[in-house]
């Protein structure tokens, strides 16, 4: 992690924890498993933001979590979901899809197909509440409404269509090509962090790769831009 400015920290991607077996290949932004940083412990209400890349024909057995809201946000490929709620479901480049583990549920993630490889974020986020009912949730955003522009996919109200989660967090992404420039102002009593998926962009003039990831600390106007493409998550956060 380096200081860039007073308001906002660049996570290096290459300061992040890196876990690899036979199908799958993780880079964790936060401490996670093995993986263990004080000073990478999440950020406000965002606790994880992996990086996986997931082997044709493999992926995640079932497993429980609770009381986190779980967020899959597909860069390449598509993603298999089944869980306790009976949802069964494919998530493709394109969809946000949240998945509100309340007092329990048990879910698996696999990669479908036989010879495309998956790349994907899995991120989580603490609710505001403990103790809610389970519930999953999916939508998906045509990429006209994300090219050159913001795109709001995640908010705890809903708005604009965007899947609800669990929290005061609004959750924007985009898809820039070159020339393409998009602009937010983070308000004084707010926070927030912007997340490289794919590319490479300049934020107010300090190039990030893919697997960057900026924790803004407060006040800032962002100016996002890129020369070769890229798409980015941007998290606005209490």
């Amino acid at each position: 992690m380096s200081q860039n400015t007073i308001s906002h920290l660049i996570h290096d991607r290459n300061a992040r924890g890196h876990a690899q077996t036979g199908w799958l290949d993780s880079y964790h932004t936060f401490s996670f498993g093995s993986f263990y940083d004080p000073n990478r412990m999440g950020f406000r209400s965002l606790r994880v933001i992996n990086d996986d890349r997931i082997a044709p024909g493999a992926g995640f057995p079932t497993h429980s979590h609770r009381d986190m809201e779980i967020l899959t946000y597909v860069l390449e490929g598509a993603v298999e979901h089944k869980d306790s709620l009976g949802t069964g479901s494919v998530i493709r480049p394109g969809d946000a899809q949240i998945m509100s583990a309340g007092t329990g549920i048990s879910h698996s993630e696999f990669n479908p197909s036989p010879t495309e490889p998956l790349h994907l974020l899995q991120i989580w986020i603490l609710p505001d509440e403990n103790e809610l009912t389970p519930r999953y949730e999916q939508k998906t955003f045509p990429l006209e409404e994300k090219q050159g522009k913001l795109r709001l996919i995640a908010a705890k109200d809903g708005r604009d269509g965007a899947v609800i989660i669990h929290q005061d967090i609004d959750l924007y992404v985009s898809v820039l090509e070159d020339g393409d420039v998009v602009n937010y102002q983070v308000k004084p009593d707010r926070y927030a962090w912007l997340q490289v998926g794919r590319g490479i962009v300049n934020l107010n003039g300090e190039e990030l790769r893919a697997g960057d990831g900026v924790q803004i600390n407060g006040e800032e106007q962002l100016e996002i831009s890129t020369k070769i493409g890229a798409e980015i998550l941007l998290f606005d956060l209490a």
